[in-house]
């Protein structure tokens, strides 16, 4: 050993010496030992360790290192190690708050998974227009009193309004590459993000089992149209809401949907590229059909308007909110798929254009279809087209039979594309925020698809005639939560974030406010509710006076302009950082691929101390005497 070498030994020797015999009162004075000083401090230290109770390993809080995980901390061999299975792929040096807000699937989106261009969102939306519920949209319209054009303007202008909308939140996740639970810590702080995250992902799971029992209608179809028989199964569960055949057509597409949650995000959209091209193909067949047998489109072309005066202007105003308020889910959802898009135009032009015009498309030909139906079979205009479709089996020929089984495939599909679009997707992103360490998007959606299962969906169904109601009128409530987000980044900050910041859980972070939530974004999403919440009893069934059900039939305008202008307010005279006086958008800050392990965090930490270490985060900004110990610093600052 040369004369150097033999004096850094005495002097670690020496430095350590003081370590050797302490307690937990001297344990709290000594200073901090850091990273360079492991590998003599192991050979000094643990020899010691076996022969004495007390040692530096004793009390690791004078080792300066990182902090042990929760995986760490689990004292069963056999439950860490099954823990460490079921956990998701993170970046190593993440601390435990950390490993509770990023994963793979909630950090930006990198250049190589960016797969969605301008014709892959009109692929999506002409898939998701055409459903059942977008086929009814105008009958209640209709069967309240307006006439088959007034609403179907409805529809054209609801929808539009939509789309701007859904452009103004997907704008963010294609510009940054983000995620809308990542978007809501901007406004709703790092931890506050979590409740409205927890409500969208609840609202998808019950949705998902509700429109998974649709979907089993549509396969009842699909099979009655093959074997006639198959109508009549006999119902071996009485007495549990159901049948055995709905059951087992419920169930059927219940499990034929499991393939496609495998998928991740951006390659599903080969999924609604099929059933852009097969879904309206069958519903224009379905069109002709339709009118072929009335021998035209029916007498309700010919039907005037039964509203006149203010009865036709609030006619009018309540089928435009009836239908953005169809649309509450996906315009708070949409920057989940916009993060895979190529650029920010991809998903802007292609969205604010083919969202009115198919779902308008898709109207009309409900309409049409409605109206050849009393023409059909003179008892009045059968809305639901599973209905009509069941009604057009009664006597059928083998063709016939076949038409219904191509039509009932194609609304299938159309419910399963709606199905993951709306529910699965949304729910596992959601889910991939409220515990990343253990669930990324293809495990929530799975999670959400279980949900929809055990629910049970038809005892939902049929012991409320309230329930899809409440549905309807419960996402309206997500207005409040798109007003403070669309006001947070369009007027407050003006396009300003720093991404980097939005997966951290330091109190120095400008997105921390207090304790990681932000009592601005509460107040404005709380008075956003408080707006609505009278009226909302009305449309469940209570009464309430008329002003309250005046303001309900603007609600999601009301939900939306009261949030974002209670939130103005409140960041004018209570400022929050991280804000540009001017438009500042930084579309390329999600190529850089940056760490988000906090700055001076040692990483590269030996499996001694792995297994035996702990220091606070208070402990890693300090230094060894006044000295400063060795780092390894993995971030990419912007």
């Amino acid at each position: 050993m040369s004369s150097a070498s033999t004096e850094d030994s005495i002097e670690l020797a020496s430095l350590l010496e003081p370590y050797q015999n302490i307690d937990s009162e001297t344990s709290d004075s000594l200073p901090l030992l850091s990273e360079q000083h492991v590998p003599f401090a192991e050979s000094f230290s643990a020899p010691h360790h076996k022969r004495k109770a007390t040692s530096i390993w004793t009390y690791p809080r004078v080792f300066k290192g990182r902090r042990k995980s929760a995986m760490e901390k689990l004292t069963s061999p056999r439950l860490r190690h099954y823990a460490n299975k079921l956990a998701v792929e993170s970046e190593p040096g993440l601390t435990n708050a950390q490993l509770m807000l990023t994963n793979h699937d909630l950090k930006p989106v990198e250049p190589e998974r960016r797969k969605w261009g301008s014709w892959n969102f009109v692929g999506f939306w002409i898939a998701d227009s055409f459903n059942i519920n977008t086929w009814m949209i105008s009958s209640a319209m209709i069967q309240g009193g307006l006439s088959w054009w007034q609403s179907w303007l409805c529809v054209w202008a609801g929808y539009f309004i939509a789309a701007i909308f859904i452009c103004s939140t997907g704008r963010i996740g294609a510009t940054y590459h983000i995620s809308f639970p990542v978007v809501a810590r901007a406004s709703f702080g790092i931890w506050g993000s979590l409740w409205p995250v927890f409500n969208r992902a609840a609202m998808a799971c019950i949705w998902y089992g509700v429109q998974s029992w649709i979907g089993g209608e549509c396969v009842t179809l699909m099979i009655r149209a093959i074997w006639p028989s198959y109508n009549n199964i006999h119902n071996g569960i009485p007495g549990s809401g159901t049948t055995t055949r709905d059951f087992l057509s419920f169930f059927l597409f219940w499990a034929g949907s499991l393939p496609a949650i495998w998928f991740p995000v951006h390659k599903i959209r080969h999924l609604f590229t099929v059933k852009a091209y097969f879904v309206p193909a069958a519903g224009i067949a379905y069109f002709g059909w339709a009118i072929a047998r009335a021998g035209g489109v029916g007498p309700i072309v010919h039907q005037p308007s039964k509203l006149h005066g203010s009865s036709l202007a609030w006619g009018v105003i309540s089928g435009i909110m009836s239908s953005i308020a169809n649309f509450a889910t996906l315009i708070v959802n949409d920057p989940d798929f916009a993060r895979f898009a190529k650029t920010p135009k991809s998903a802007l032009w292609s969205q604010l254009f083919t969202i009115p015009l198919g779902f308008a498309i898709t109207s009309f030909i409900g309409i049409i279809v409605s109206s050849s139906s009393d023409v059909i079979f003179h008892d009045g205009f059968i809305w639901n087209p599973l209905t009509l479709l069941g009604r057009f089996l009664d006597g059928a020929n083998s063709g016939q039979r076949f038409g219904v089984f191509i039509i009932a495939a194609a609304f299938t599909l159309a419910q399963l594309g709606t199905n993951i679009a709306a529910n699965s997707v949304s729910a596992g992103t959601d889910m991939t925020a409220l515990l990343p360490r253990f669930l990324n998007i293809r495990r929530g959606g799975y999670i959400c698809a279980l949900v929809g299962l055990v629910m049970c969906p038809w005892n939902l169904l049929s012991t409320s005639n309230n329930f899809t109601t409440y549905l309807s009128a419960y996402s309206v409530f997500l207005s409040s939560i798109a007003g403070v987000i669309i006001c947070d980044y369009y007027i407050v900050r003006k396009g300003y974030l720093e991404l980097k910041n939005l997966y951290s859980a330091q109190p120095s972070s400008p997105y921390f406010y207090w304790w990681g939530w932000s009592w601005r974004g509460y107040t404005a999403y709380i008075c956003g509710i408080l707006i609505n919440i009278v009226g909302f009893a009305d449309a469940v069934g209570a009464k309430v006076p008329i002003g309250a059900v005046y303001i309900y039939r603007v609600n999601f305008f009301a939900g939306f302009i009261v949030s974002a202008l209670v939130y103005y307010l409140l960041c004018r005279f209570f400022p929050i950082p991280a804000v540009s006086a001017v438009w500042c958008e930084l579309p390329d800050a999600a190529d850089r691929q940056f760490s988000v392990v906090y700055e001076g965090r040692p990483i590269d930490v030996p499996e001694t101390l792995e297994r035996d270490h702990d220091a606070s985060s208070e402990d890693l900004e300090k230094g060894l005497r006044g000295g400063k110990a060795k780092e390894t610093n993995l971030a990419t600052d912007f």
